[in-house]
């Protein structure tokens, strides 16, 4: 199937979005400049966990991978499939639990932009646009997930990225990923303003510990692991 060229800096602007869908943003970007060093060609077989439009997927198969894109709001995972189309680049997307849509699997690359904003309710919400950033009271109940599940869906020297906020404890995130036998470090970080939705939170957050007074930019990190 033939493939219409696309470039990191005009992904954002190329692509389709159904209404709630996550649209790349300064995150976006910072994972796609790592994802950028990394070496795909065909027979690479890639993962991403939380396509939304499906930006990165659709970057890493015009480079040969062979890239499955998972998301668990059909509308995203809609989205991909029609930017794959418009494109004309081939994608496998899945709508779904990622671990669930992958049983039996190995990938040579998992990359991921998860949920990851902290949110009053316990539980991250299971539909509306907000599905695509809450992620529980300390912004971890999908990268927490992805520590867990992630080794297992790697194959032999596999690689994991993924970008997430400093406020929910890269060193956390570190971790988890070394206790389940990964090599991971930081390999990228970012200084954003706060957008509208931290900034609508900015009183919970400073109560919560989890922001201190008057602060205004986001640091944004982006953790390589890799499997033995």
């Amino acid at each position: 199937m033939p493939s219409t060229a696309l470039s990191l800096a005009t992904l954002p602007e190329g692509l389709l979005a159904l209404p709630g869908v996550y649209q790349p943003q300064s995150d976006t970007r910072l994972l796609a400049a790592e994802l950028a060093r990394e070496e795909l060609g065909p027979g690479t077989e890639v993962l991403e966990i939380g396509t939304g439009t499906g930006a990165l997927a659709l970057h890493a198969a015009t480079r040969g991978a062979q890239v499955t894109a998972v998301d668990v709001s059909w509308r995203a995972a809609a989205t991909a499939q029609l930017n794959a189309w418009v494109h004309r680049v081939p994608l496998r997307v899945l709508h779904g639990d990622f671990a669930a849509r992958t049983t039996g699997r190995r990938f040579d690359i998992i990359f991921s932009n998860p949920p990851y904003v902290p949110a009053p309710d316990c539980r991250p919400p299971s539909h509306g646009p907000e599905r695509a950033w809450d992620a529980g009271r300390d912004g971890r109940a999908v990268i927490d997930r992805i520590c867990a599940d992630a080794p297992a869906l790697l194959r032999p020297a596999g690689i994991l990225l993924m970008v997430h906020s400093g406020m929910c404890g890269a060193d956390e995130t570190l971790d988890r990923l070394a206790r389940a036998g990964l090599a991971a470090t930081i390999t990228a970080t970012s200084s954003v303003p706060w957008g509208p939705i931290l900034r609508s939170r900015r009183t919970w957050l400073e109560q919560q510990g989890l922001a201190a007074q008057a602060e205004e930019r986001e640091e944004l990190v982006v953790i390589r692991a890799q499997r033995p």
